[in-house]
């Protein structure tokens, strides 16, 4: 009888040994994986940058100004940046400004182009033109809005599926995506 009482209590004994132990290892491993998480975090967050801003100049002497309230670097492109809050400006040598704003973007540092999207809002001389996306490329001197386009000035609005300008010709084309349907202009006058 004394061996088999001896017998639980060493059973029992080993057992709550083997516990605290897988505990101890459990805890460990926690401990890593928080370390972990943490560490994670710190490389994301160091993607990220407050106050963006980005000047550059073409041969012509056109200056391209962009500012961003935070930008994040993507993880896998190095040379694409997702921008919050942006306004760009185009100082246009021969020309007069023009002013972008939106929420969101994409801008590429390599070449410099820019996409903006949410809430876009163009301003050059007392026109106005707003979308909900706008693909800006500086090499081609092309700016194209899409998406739920009004183009406002003092004398008429219009509404259309896309308007693109050419910054270096100062030509503007405006279109439909399906061909019946039609320009919707009207008169301010």
């Amino acid at each position: 009888m004394k061996r088999n009482f001896i017998l639980r209590v060493s059973f029992l004994i080993t057992i709550l040994f083997l516990l605290i132990l897988i505990i101890f290892n459990l805890n460990q491993n926690n401990k890593e994986l928080i370390e972990k998480e943490v560490v994670k975090e710190e490389i994301e967050s160091s993607n990220v940058i407050k106050d963006v801003s980005y000047k550059s100049k073409d041969s012509s002497g056109n200056e391209y100004i962009l500012e961003a309230s935070e930008g994040v670097i993507d993880q896998e492109n190095n040379n694409i940046i997702y921008l919050t809050s942006i306004k760009a400006i185009i100082k246009l040598k021969a020309y007069n400004s023009i002013e972008i704003y939106s929420n969101f973007g994409k801008y590429n540092i390599d070449n410099f182009d820019t996409i903006f999207s949410k809430n876009v809002i163009i301003e050059y001389l007392d026109n106005i033109i707003m979308g909900d996306y706008l693909e800006f490329s500086l090499n081609k001197n092309l700016m194209t809005i899409s998406r739920n386009v009004i183009f406002k000035n003092n004398k008429s609005s219009l509404k259309a599926d896309v308007i693109e300008v050419d910054i270096k010709k100062k030509d503007i084309k405006i279109s439909m995506y399906e061909e019946n349907k039609k320009i919707n202009i009207k008169s301010l006058n």
